[in-house]
């Protein structure tokens, strides 16, 4: 084979194993489903709708990027399962029916709380990007950042405090298990008295969306 063609359908084969191309199936052909009972779902991102659902190539693999398993601790340690008092967790099929209620319903959001670098390279489908220092006051966040932020998650500024009786459910998400920026985020958030039962962490990340060949989608900001 010319070096050329060989290159060519090398690309074309990584791209499709780590599902950058798709093919629109119909629910009878889709045999890598999400769970028993969800075969894909519709997500509203942007102004468009997204379908979510895993990459049908079964010998799909990770990109790259979130395949690295010892990277430099500070800054990329492990994070407990556990961030904050009163804080959840999510797993997976947890986010989905999260996102397929809450999100749909406009009850919750879906905050990537990384810098805008990384929220650049692709997205959990119906997320905004709130980047972790701007919710951090005790990283330098200043109040401008913060109350738009705050703002953006439903709280009201009632003279000088603010009210959360309003305030949506989040779902706080970053790179995966070795990412400090949401936890990072959950913590500057309680700072702000933001209510922590209204507060979820989805540890995994996009590592772990990615290892189960979710749909990923650039960013619409």
């Amino acid at each position: 084979m010319k070096p050329r063609l060989l290159f060519v359908t090398t690309l074309l084969s990584t791209l499709w194993a780590v599902g950058l191309f798709s093919t629109n199936l119909s629910a009878s052909n889709i045999a890598v489903k999400i769970t028993r009972s969800i075969d894909k779902f519709e997500v509203k991102h942007g102004d468009k709708m997204v379908t979510v659902m895993r990459n049908q190539n079964t010998r799909a693999v990770i990109t790259p990027t979130f395949a690295l398993t010892s990277r430099k601790c500070p800054p990329f340690c492990i994070q407990p399962l556990h961030v904050a008092p009163g804080v959840n967790n999510m797993g997976e099929v947890e986010l989905i029916h999260f996102m397929m209620t809450d999100l749909k319903a406009g009850t919750g959001l879906l905050i990537d709380a990384r810098t805008p670098d990384w929220h650049a390279r692709g997205t959990i489908p119906g997320s905004i990007n709130i980047p972790y220092i701007e919710v951090s006051p005790s990283l330098g966040a200043d109040e401008i950042s913060i109350e738009d932020a705050l703002v953006r998650l439903g709280a009201k500024r009632v003279n000088n405090t603010w009210d959360f009786s309003d305030a949506k459910k989040l779902v706080l998400w970053c790179n995966g298990p070795w990412c400090g920026q949401s936890p990072t985020a959950i913590r500057g958030l309680l700072e702000l008295n933001y209510p922590a039962e209204k507060i979820f962490y989805y540890r995994g990340g996009m590592q772990s969306w990615q290892s189960f060949s979710l749909t990923v989608v650039p960013p619409t900001e």
